[in-house]
């Protein structure tokens, strides 16, 4: 994982030296407030018990945070490369109420368990916007997404996990609207649905200019999406509320 961050690390930092001309450095931190939708899982695919710990009701599901870290350059005011850090964990905890077999773990009902679900994202995008108006701009990009993501069951010091790194292009997609010079909305995000699975990751939000180079932003993010195959089924939902500053040089 250390070897794909710094190749990222490096991609981002030749996108920046190669289009240096004309181009304005983005920074962007967000901060969430996130609380699961559902999370329905199955490992395996095959034999495993299929287990959905927000439905339930036999597990807790406690408002978590967050955070994502974005850099980037828009270069001849249409071309934009930025990469994203977004990790994601979420712990849940109760009682299974039948018996329950995850991975290579067998595990007990009305006994104290704890569920860990993470889903870290690393993300390096480029987007063209073809619409720029003083008001409007619209754009359209492609997303190459790593995840580092596992499912990790524990009981009575028993503990099975499922482990997942893999590569997923998706699509990106930004609009945003400005209603005066300081206020506007923007819609933006990243998604693709295929027979493996899906994946979606979108914002809703205001934002206020509170400085020249400094907007606030305040909306709402929607994470959802899964894969079905013979090793896993796992679908997730999880819902945000966001608090996001951005800064431009």
């Amino acid at each position: 994982m250390k070897s794909i961050i710094r190749s990222m690390a490096f991609l981002c930092l030749f996108c920046g030296i190669s289009f240096s001309v004309s181009a304005q450095f983005m920074a962007d931190a967000e901060f969430n407030l996130l609380k699961t939708g559902y999370n329905k899982i199955q490992v395996s695919g095959t034999d495993g018990t299929r287990f959905n710990v927000v439905e339930s009701g036999n597990f807790d599901n406690d408002v978590s945070f967050a955070y994502r870290i974005r850099l980037g350059y828009r270069f001849n005011n249409r071309h934009n490369v930025f990469g994203l850090f977004a990790p994601l964990r979420v712990s849940y905890n109760g009682i299974f109420d039948k018996p329950t077999r995850f991975f290579e773990g067998n595990f007990l009902p009305l006994v104290d368990t704890k569920v860990n679900y993470q889903f870290n994202s690393y993300r390096l995008t480029y987007r063209y916007d073809f619409v720029v108006t003083d008001k409007v701009r619209l754009g359209v990009g492609l997303t190459a997404k790593i995840r580092d993501a596992f499912i990790e069951v524990q009981q009575n010091g028993i503990s099975s996990k499922k482990s997942n790194v893999g590569f997923v292009p998706i699509i990106n997609l930004y609009a945003s609207v400005n209603v005066s010079k300081k206020i506007g909305f923007i819609l933006e995000g990243d998604g693709l649905a295929a027979p493996q699975g899906r994946a979606f990751d979108f914002e809703l939000a205001a934002f206020y200019k509170i400085a020249e180079n400094t907007n606030l932003r305040l909306g709402y993010r929607i994470l959802e999406g899964g894969a079905e195959n013979d090793e896993v089924y796992n679908f997730t939902l999880i819902n945000y509320g966001l608090l996001g500053f951005s800064y431009n040089f």
